[in-house]
């Protein structure tokens, strides 16, 4: 299987291989690579598509507290270790969190942008309470069916067939959770640096999200310098990009190609 040990870390990913352009996708909260199954079976013909675990996730260990740059050093380091200098960053929800931060921390390796329902601040706090009790019950007495029901109504799209997601939730040590829920609380807020971000970007987000609020990516589509437009998916939730690909990969494919 492939891993890559780079900047203190093991980290599964998986490579499409290739001559185009790379693209590394960052996954949400709660998933790992195969969330964007859908968008590497119709760009790998034309890309080098890069998916991976990120710490806590699919089957990537989590060894102590870590923050979002942490995470965006990863993926810098893993592009590294496959000999890659610059790569489009593609990332949804916590994968934006990180993909933002590495056009912060790198911007030289960062070609593009392609942000799927994510934002750029911190956790709202009217939003902790809800949150910080759902990680408490996960953690203590596991993910029961009750509970990731309510979790996959939060971060994925309604009518979605979540069932696959909620096996592999179960099948997680319940501890696990803890350190990433505590990196996605605690994240920093990055919402005054954005405009210092000068590489082209697209932004997706469905319209019935109720993780992270449209107002949120309307934001990210007007602070962004280069921001190319917000693709709004119609009768999405969160992870628009698993509910709604056909609304996801013809307008990222577009943006991708008009930049390699």
């Amino acid at each position: 299987m492939p891993f890559a040990d780079v900047n203190g870390q093991r980290l599964y990913f998986e490579d499409s291989g290739g001559g185009g352009a790379a693209v590394i996708f960052s996954h949400g909260y709660l998933m790992d690579h195969e969330m964007f199954e859908p968008q590497v079976a119709a760009l790998s013909g034309e890309f080098r598509c890069i998916t991976w675990d990120e710490r806590g996730f699919g089957q990537t260990e989590v060894h102590g507290p870590f923050t979002y740059w942490d995470s965006a050093d990863d993926a810098l380091a893993l592009l590294s270790h496959l000999g890659i200098d610059a790569a489009f960053f593609v990332g949804m929800s916590q994968g934006g969190f990180i993909s933002l931060r590495a056009a912060l921390r790198a911007p030289t390796r960062v070609r593009g942008l392609g942000l799927i329902d994510t934002q750029a601040g911190a956790e709202p706090e009217e939003a902790r309470p809800v949150y910080e009790a759902m990680a408490t019950e996960w953690s203590t007495n596991g993910a029961s069916d009750e509970l990731t029901g309510a979790v996959a109504a939060t971060i994925m799209s309604p009518g979605y067939d979540h069932a696959g997601w909620v096996v592999k939730w179960q099948a997680t040590p319940k501890e696990s959770i803890l350190d990433p829920f505590r990196t996605l609380m605690d994240r920093d807020d990055i919402s005054d640096r954005v405009s210092g971000i000068g590489v082209p970007a697209i932004i997706f987000h469905g319209e019935e999200d109720v993780a992270i609020p449209m107002e949120k990516a309307v934001y990210l589509a007007e602070t962004l310098p280069n921001c190319e437009g917000l693709v709004r998916i119609a009768g999405a939730g969160h992870a628009s990009n698993l509910s709604h690909p056909d609304q996801v990969n013809g307008p990222l494919s577009d943006f991708l190609l008009r930049h390699s």
